[in-house]
Protein backbone atom coordinates (compact mmCIF):
# COMPACT_ATOMS: atom_id res chain seq x y z
CA UNK A 1 0.00 0.00 0.00
CA UNK A 2 2.83 2.61 0.49
CA UNK A 3 4.44 2.05 -2.68
CA UNK A 4 0.88 2.85 -4.64
CA UNK A 5 0.47 6.11 -2.15
CA UNK A 6 4.26 6.75 -3.35
CA UNK A 7 2.78 6.04 -6.98
CA UNK A 8 -0.19 8.33 -6.28
CA UNK A 9 2.02 11.02 -4.92
CA UNK A 10 4.67 11.43 -8.27
CA UNK A 11 2.04 11.31 -10.33
CA UNK A 12 0.43 14.36 -8.83
CA UNK A 13 3.98 15.71 -8.46
CA UNK A 14 4.74 15.33 -12.24
CA UNK A 15 0.95 16.36 -13.15
CA UNK A 16 1.01 19.27 -11.22
CA UNK A 17 4.46 20.31 -12.57
CA UNK A 18 3.05 20.46 -16.12
CA UNK A 19 0.03 22.50 -15.17
CA UNK A 20 2.14 24.66 -13.39
CA UNK A 21 5.07 25.58 -15.93
CA UNK A 22 3.53 25.38 -19.13
CA UNK A 23 0.02 25.49 -19.52
CA UNK A 24 -0.07 27.07 -22.83
CA UNK A 25 2.05 23.68 -24.23
CA UNK A 26 -0.46 21.37 -22.53
CA UNK A 27 -3.22 23.19 -24.81
CA UNK A 28 -1.40 22.44 -27.59
CA UNK A 29 -0.65 19.21 -26.94
CA UNK A 30 -4.40 18.58 -25.92
CA UNK A 31 -5.10 19.87 -29.29
CA UNK A 32 -3.19 17.44 -31.68
CA UNK A 33 -4.28 14.43 -29.38
CA UNK A 34 -8.26 15.74 -30.45
CA UNK A 35 -6.82 15.72 -34.51
CA UNK A 36 -5.58 11.83 -33.59
CA UNK A 37 -8.00 9.01 -34.97
CA UNK A 38 -9.15 7.36 -31.27
CA UNK A 39 -7.02 4.08 -32.05
CA UNK A 40 -4.10 6.14 -32.28
CA UNK A 41 -4.92 7.96 -28.71
CA UNK A 42 -5.48 4.07 -27.65
CA UNK A 43 -2.33 2.73 -28.74
CA UNK A 44 -0.49 5.53 -27.18
CA UNK A 45 -2.56 5.32 -23.70
CA UNK A 46 -1.41 1.54 -24.29
CA UNK A 47 1.73 2.20 -24.50
CA UNK A 48 2.15 4.64 -21.78
CA UNK A 49 0.40 1.67 -19.25
CA UNK A 50 2.92 -0.77 -20.97
CA UNK A 51 5.76 1.73 -20.05
CA UNK A 52 4.78 2.61 -16.75
CA UNK A 53 3.76 -1.33 -15.75
CA UNK A 54 7.97 -1.34 -16.94
CA UNK A 55 9.18 0.76 -14.70
CA UNK A 56 7.16 -0.15 -11.51
CA UNK A 57 9.18 -4.04 -12.31
CA UNK A 58 12.62 -1.91 -13.04
CA UNK A 59 11.72 0.11 -9.30
CA UNK A 60 10.89 -3.13 -7.81
CA UNK A 61 13.47 -5.19 -8.61
CA UNK A 62 16.12 -2.44 -7.91
CA UNK A 63 14.71 -2.90 -4.44
CA UNK A 64 12.47 -0.01 -4.28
Amino acid sequence: MPILLLAIGLVLVVEGLVFALAPSRLEDLLAVLKTLPLDARRALGLGAVALGVGLVWLAKALGA
